[in-house]
């Protein structure tokens, strides 16, 4: 049963109201409630400028209203719903270039009533539902964003994509590329628009990492090597810090399929198409518990040891792992080398050493080295305002969708990554380096 805002107008309000503001006021859905229903809809005493003047016909004010799948789940409520999309909505929306607005309208779908009515009574949120289907046959809804497991995603989006909806969705975006690649076409055929969460770009670190890159400072780049991870207890003496899922195969888990889509859209973006990978996964701790204390046999690699050749003869090497003690000052970092000089950057900081500062060890293991190499390092300034990665970039596709602009994060680029994770699985299971295809619509 949808769980929404009932519209109670005469007829003829509706018509007079739809003619002026389509986008607005859409066609009202039958067996709709509301937790706000005894407030009187402000639309019924807004009067009216004549039809015929330019500035009534556009509305200073556009509502999207968004469907949001998945809310329960820690990404989606944390990122998705509260720092991005409340967040936006709570500053009056986002501004167009001809000094209009955009504002957001979330609706929240799950699986368990209670806890959708829970989190809409938190954050005063009209409207939630347990029926996708109805929700993506509402006309209000323009958006269908996903950010359920893994394994239900693609199921979700055929439906949203069916329905003519407009998509946003977490990544992966299925569980291979022969879907994730079946789905982007689905969507280029229905004319669909799409957008696929891409957050890393949006951390500071790597912002302030493509303006180095963008000013030549790096001159040649030569290699990244990159390092994620951190130690996600077994879930026996302290809980886990991630859902048990993760680390079963057959429910869609495992850190390649989690984290090879984030290096290819990192690497790609940054530093040029990833052409080979060669990868070693493996399953360090089996013994795990899950959320309600139980043990389960982990059948998902928790770490994974990846080499990717990129264009431009650029070498990557990128561990990820769970079952690492950080001793590096952000839990992932990526250091770059060039001709001209290197970078270590974080989710935050960045530091650089430029050629003309870099000192000249010499190996003698019979002697201390007594060199803090530390200090040869400069950090580099914050001279921008960063904002939460993933409300960034939700600003970003909203905009993109107002306008009618192409984006560059969409469907097709959410598949280089699950072939990026498939390809990483089969260089571990045969223990070879796989090329990776050149994937398109055509």
């Amino acid at each position: 049963m949808l769980l929404g805002k009932r519209l109670r107008r005469t007829r003829s309000r509706v018509t007079l109201l739809e003619s002026v503001y389509p986008l607005l006021v859409p066609t009202p859905e039958p067996g709709t409630h509301s937790l706000q229903s005894r407030k009187q809809d402000p639309m019924t005493d807004t009067t009216l400028a004549p039809a015929s003047a330019e500035a009534s016909v556009r509305p200073t004010v556009r509502e999207i209203g968004i469907i949001m799948n998945g809310v329960s789940g820690r990404m989606g409520y944390r990122q998705h719903l509260v720092r991005s999309i409340l967040a936006i909505r709570e500053q009056g929306g986002i501004e167009l270039p001809d000094g209009t607005k955009v504002t957001v309208k979330p609706l929240l779908v799950g699986r368990s009533e209670a806890k959708l009515a829970e989190l809409a009574a938190k954050h005063g949120i009209e409207d939630y539902t347990t029926d996708l289907d109805a929700a993506l046959a509402d006309p209000r809804w323009e958006i269908y964003a996903d950010f359920l497991v893994t394994k239900a995603r693609a199921s979700a989006l055929r439906k949203a994509i069916a329905a003519g909806k407009t998509i946003y969705t977490e990544k992966p975006t299925a569980e291979t590329v022969d879907e994730a690649l079946e789905l982007a076409k689905l969507a280029q055929e229905a004319g669909v628009k799409t957008g696929v969460v891409h957050d890393k770009l949006y951390l500071p670190g790597l912002q302030k990492l493509k303006r180095l890159i963008d000013s030549g400072f790096f001159g040649r780049i030569l290699s990244v090597r990159g390092e994620f991870g951190y130690w996600v207890f077994e879930g026996d003496w302290q809980p886990a810090q991630r859902p048990s899922w993760n680390y079963r195969a057959e429910d869609g888990g495992g850190i390649i399929v989690d984290m090879f889509p984030h290096w290819n859209y990192v690497l790609e973006n940054l530093f040029g198409e990833v052409k080979t990978v060669y990868a070693q996964a493996a399953v360090h701790i089996a013994d795990r518990w899950d959320e309600n204390g139980e043990h389960y046999t982990a059948t998902a690699e928790d770490a994974a040891y990846g080499i990717f050749e990129l264009e431009g003869d650029i070498v990557a090497q990128i561990n990820s792992s769970w079952t690492v003690r950080v001793n590096r000052d952000e839990l992932v970092e990526f250091h770059v080398d060039g001709t001209h000089g290197s970078a270590v950057v974080g989710l935050f900081g960045a530091k650089i050493q430029h050629r003309n500062a870099t000192p000249k060890p010499v190996w003698n293991p019979d002697l201390a080295d007594d060199h803090d190499y530390d200090a040869d390092w400069a950090e580099v300034p914050t001279n921008d305002v960063f904002q939460n990665g993933f409300r960034q970039q939700w600003e970003e596709f909203l905009v993109s969708y107002a306008l009618g602009t192409e984006y560059e994060f969409d469907l097709l680029s959410g598949a280089r990554g699950v072939l990026l994770a498939e390809a990483g699985l089969q260089s571990s299971r045969e223990g070879r380096k796989v090329e990776l295809p050149t994937l398109s619509l055509d």
